[in-house]
């Protein structure tokens, strides 16, 4: 089994040839040792999904793989049982021959926020760390990106993406079962997006220094990450848990960030949007229906986590290697 050969034979020819280097052993290696108990059952379930063809592809203003009048009643309940497998499904939403995948989070809110502020995709190369299931790849090449990378280690994420990549078929659109731990410095990439990874590594300063090392020369970092009010002193380290989440280490305040992020050499450092997270763009729904936003805030002051910390406020800052 390799699930990335046509990835080696797609960067083997543009910016990215030298990523071979190293990628090839690395994903051998985590073939061999790191797949996850149900990776298996999840491989037959993509296989099971059935080919169709779509009347329309809309990447551009949502995820959207034709209609219902594409298929048949029968085929269409067959792709939404093979499509509920993969469950949670965390970033949408999607799409498919009329079958609405309703997310956790409403991703193209996310979208909706930042697009105004970034640079044109248009022929660039982009990468995405920490992208989920690739909700906001797919947006990055409807955008007119030239070729979009994202990489995040959870499988079911790498699934649900191959389910969806399975009816759309675009090879210069690819998901990498890799932690930005991974990454040499790749200097390769005219845009990086980090959204929502922040808060979750131990070593903040360390992981911003990674991100400026996948850049090109004046390329653009879109980092969207949850901050805290205050001045350019004030962060955030939570105890055990924050909004019930176990790995959130640091949170800064914007000017924190800002400050952070001059000091490693970023230029044109901009926080362009803050927004606190609304029960619309993050609730329970058919295709997640364990625990979500209502339960991870006091149920008396939904200004506040259920541990007694600010409740999640979301920035987006733009910056230039």
């Amino acid at each position: 089994m390799n699930l990335f050969n046509r990835f080696y034979q797609q960067i083997a020819g543009n910016n990215l040839a030298h990523w071979l280097t190293c990628l090839p052993q690395q994903l051998a290696d985590w073939q061999k040792h790191d797949l996850h108990g149900e990776f298996s059952k999840w491989l037959k379930t993509l296989d099971a999904l059935p080919q169709t063809k779509a009347s329309t592809i809309d990447i551009s203003n949502s995820v959207t793989i034709g209609t219902s009048d594409d298929i048949n009643q029968g085929e269409q309940k067959r792709i939404t049982n093979l499509l509920k497998n993969f469950k949670p499904w965390r970033k949408g939403p999607y799409h498919v021959h009329g079958i609405h995948i309703d997310t956790e989070w409403r991703s193209d809110f996310k979208w909706d926020r930042l697009a105004p502020h970034i640079s044109d995709l248009k022929n660039r190369y982009v990468l995405d760390i920490g992208c989920g299931s690739g909700y906001h790849l797919w947006r990055m090449r409807g955008d007119g990106a030239k070729f979009v990378v994202g990489i995040d280690p959870t499988q079911l994420f790498l699934m649900q993406f191959l389910a969806m990549q399975h009816f759309i078929k675009d090879d210069n659109v690819n998901l990498l079962p890799l932690g930005v731990e991974h990454l040499p410095e790749l200097k390769a990439f005219d845009t990086v997006f980090a959204m929502g990874v922040l808060y979750h590594r131990k070593s903040p300063i360390d992981f911003l220094q990674q991100l400026k090392a996948q850049l090109k020369p004046g390329g653009e970092l879109v980092l969207e990450t949850l901050i805290i009010e205050g001045d350019e002193h004030t962060v955030l380290v939570p105890g055990d848990r924050y909004a019930k989440m176990r790995n959130v280490w640091f949170l800064p305040s914007g000017a924190a960030l800002v400050h952070w992020m001059e000091r490693l050499g970023f230029k044109n450092v901009r926080v362009v949007s803050t927004d606190q997270t609304a029960f619309e763009e993050q609730r329970q729904t058919p295709w997640m229906d364990t625990e979500s936003l209502q339960d991870f805030l006091d149920p008396d002051d939904a200004n506040k986590t259920i541990e007694g910390y600010p409740a999640p406020l979301r920035a987006i800052v733009i910056a230039n290697a």
